[in-house]
């Protein structure tokens, strides 16, 4: 009895740890956005920096994942085009940089300025992340968690998502914004 008190505790602290993330205090947005949503950009720096992205069947869903094939999410309270994860939130969620190229993914690729200046990728409008918690490929760990203030969906390309962890209705809430 003791020791179940002890784990629901010590996961309760981590969960409020890291739904805390999103709460840093920059200002503002983080960009603007990529006019036409296609990869390929001009001059020879933007071919140098382009990130592959593909697709990768995980049970019975087909979902985007990086060149490594670790697992692409979206985060349900980033607006069109702007990404809402900063501050500590981007060492759970690396953002994916940008541009990407991808070959046979339907969609509109583009990019985004985020507030550090750096370039994030965009699927459709929305900026693409992976979670520090997929350590190979394969994995979906972020799937349906609410964490940093928002709940994180896999980006399905074809088939039906994993279901949420039992976890994932943590005390964190997404404060209203209904996606």
């Amino acid at each position: 009895m003791r020791n179940r008190w002890w784990a629901t505790t010590a996961f309760a602290v981590a969960t409020l740890a890291v739904a805390a993330c999103g709460s840093s205090g920059s200002s503002g947005g983080s960009g603007s956005s990529a006019g036409s949503g296609s990869s390929a950009s001009s001059g020879s720096q933007a071919a140098s920096t382009t990130s592959v992205v593909k697709s990768a069947k995980i049970g019975s869903a087909t979902v985007l994942t990086n060149s490594k094939g670790l697992t692409v999410y979206t985060f349900a309270i980033d607006p069109m085009n702007m990404s809402k994860c900063t501050g500590q939130c981007v060492h759970f969620w690396p953002p994916v940089k940008g541009p990407v190229k991808a070959s046979g993914i339907k969609g509109s690729f583009g990019t985004i300025k985020r507030s550090d200046g750096s370039t994030q990728a965009t699927w459709n409008g929305h900026p693409l992340y992976t979670y520090i918690g997929d350590t190979a490929p394969g994995q979906a760990k972020g799937n349906g968690l609410n964490l940093s203030g928002g709940v994180w969906h896999e980006v399905l390309l074809a088939g039906a998502a994993a279901p949420a962890p039992a976890h994932s209705s943590s005390s964190s809430s997404g404060g209203g914004y209904g996606y």
